[in-house]
């Protein structure tokens, strides 16, 4: 007698279903994941719901919301705090002498080893906006909006190298595998508008940040929580677009046939991914039609353009700002927007603190005030939390390699860094920690960056101690197990 074989799908469907695993998840009301939902209260169910249906779909926050989007600007290498925002005086008059010993022991550096120089900042500040926030001559642009922003002078991170303080930043984690900041309020919230993803990162200057694509990834989370990386310049999203000689009718066709077999081993198999991948081939489907319509900045008068200092067809920061812009006027939920080029160590004319900064900030300050202001005019700001900043400071001495150049910069620093927020609930025209006279500490309300993350999940109308996804047998969160929400920058 001949034995037709199966198909492998089915082989291993009875094989998984043979294991004890698949056998308690299966097993109806009396499944141990249903017996500890039920003794949650159900917590967990509309979660589970809305995944099994549309893993996308709009969700409303379990608490108050004051923001409903996220535009986080990351400027990847940590932007010279000392020579923006934090004005140290003390530390002007001290330039150039040895770094006293009691800052040094015990400490390890990036770069700098010895005793380092004392480096007063050789930019000019004054007072800007009703609060009188210290600013340089380095953002004459965000001087302007000082009335819109909090600063938050107290940062705080625990890692001094770019890799591991970009991931502990964007994925509450120092190795990659956690799911990023904007796949957590995708997957808490979901996604206003189901033809684009509700998580999109624009690139600019060229270059990945050194945290890499985990910056944005979904981590252990099923990938379609992973931010969706468009361009500015050609086409918006790579191999989005209809294979040659594929007509859209034909490709309807085919993506309606994959549906089904999919639907067959999500049935079958019910792995989340197998959902993941049908939601993915929709959403890819629907964006090759919407995506290049708000790509296109051209359709912008002449006169928002100018503002930004964008140009169409070119890929630059400024480009990316009017994007997010029009991104959140879609209700994309979480846009985050990386510029390479911060790391100001001085070991070329770039990362000069005077010239090379005064360049960076040309091509980024600008674009920053002008979407404050174009948010705000359109009253979107309300209900957009604007993050401008970097993973670390620098230190208030001089980089150990340059020590005898003419070109000034300075070493990575975790201790003590600067972010500016603006709109989404946050304060306007307020100033919120101090470090010592010297930049070398916090002294007053520091803030680490689990704290901005719980803040950020707060504002969103998220706990952070409450939003978990449980992996391999334990519930993770954005915060691990520390974070506390910084109410006295909240409006």
């Amino acid at each position: 007698m001949k034995v037709m074989n199966s198909h492998p799908l089915d082989h291993l469907a009875k094989v998984q279903l043979a294991t004890r695993r698949q056998f308690l998840s299966s097993a109806g009301q009396f499944s141990l994941g249903a017996i500890a939902m039920q003794a949650m209260g159900g917590k967990a169910s509309g979660a589970a719901t809305a995944v099994q249906g549309n893993p996308l779909a709009a969700r409303r926050p379990p608490q108050p919301a004051r923001a409903k989007n996220v535009i986080y600007l990351h400027m990847s290498g940590g932007p010279p705090n000392l020579d923006i925002f934090d004005y140290k005086p003390e530390l002007v008059k001290h330039s150039g002498q040895p770094c006293p010993d009691s800052f040094l022991k015990g400490r390890q550096f990036a770069f700098t080893t010895g005793v380092p120089n004392l480096m007063g900042s050789p930019r000019t500040f004054k007072q800007y906006g009703k609060a009188g926030m210290w600013m340089s001559d380095a953002v004459p642009h965000f001087q302007e909006v000082a009335d819109e922003i909090t600063l938050v002078r107290a940062m705080h991170t625990d890692q001094f190298n770019h890799a591991p303080a970009e991931l502990l930043l964007f994925t509450g984690h120092i190795r990659q595998g956690r799911p990023s900041m904007g796949s957590w309020v995708t997957y808490g919230l979901g996604t206003e508008n189901q033809d684009l993803p509700g998580f999109v990162t624009l690139i600019s200057s060229g270059t990945l940040p050194s945290g890499g694509q985990s910056c944005w990834g979904s981590g252990f989370m099923p990938s379609v929580y992973q931010g969706v990386q468009c361009r500015s310049k050609g086409d918006p999203v790579l191999f989005a677009g209809d294979p040659a000689g594929m007509s859209r009718e034909l490709r309807r066709t085919t993506l309606d046939a994959l549906r089904v077999l999919n639907e067959r081993q999500l049935e079958k198999l019910g792995h989340s991914e197998t959902l993941t991948r049908i939601a993915q081939y929709e959403l890819a489907y629907r964006m090759q039609t919407s995506v290049p319509g708000v790509m296109d900045i051209s359709r912008e008068s002449k006169a928002v353009m100018d503002a930004y200092g964008a140009k169409p067809g070119e890929s630059s920061f400024a480009n990316n700002c009017l994007l997010a812009r029009r991104l959140v006027e879609q209700g994309v939920r979480f846009i985050h927007l990386f510029d390479w080029g911060w790391d100001f160590h001085g070991v070329n004319p770039k990362e000069d603190i005077r010239d090379g900064l005064t360049d960076k900030m040309a091509a980024t300050d600008r674009p920053v005030a002008a979407l404050i202001r174009d948010l705000k005019e359109r009253g979107l700001l309300d209900d957009t939390l604007v993050i401008w900043g970097g993973e670390f400071g620098r230190t208030p001495f001089r980089e150990g390699r340059t020590a005898g150049s003419k070109i000034l910069g300075r070493d990575h620093y975790p201790d003590c860094f600067t972010i500016m927020m603006a709109g989404g609930g946050v304060k306007s025209g307020f100033e919120y920690g101090a470090t010592d006279e010297m930049g070398f500490a916090g002294v007053a309300d520091k803030v680490h960056v689990h704290d901005l993350q719980a803040t950020v999940l707060h504002l969103l109308g998220l706990d952070h101690e409450r939003l978990t996804y449980r992996f391999q047998g334990r519930d993770y969160r954005l915060t691990d197990v520390h974070g506390h929400v910084v109410k006295e920058i909240i409006a």
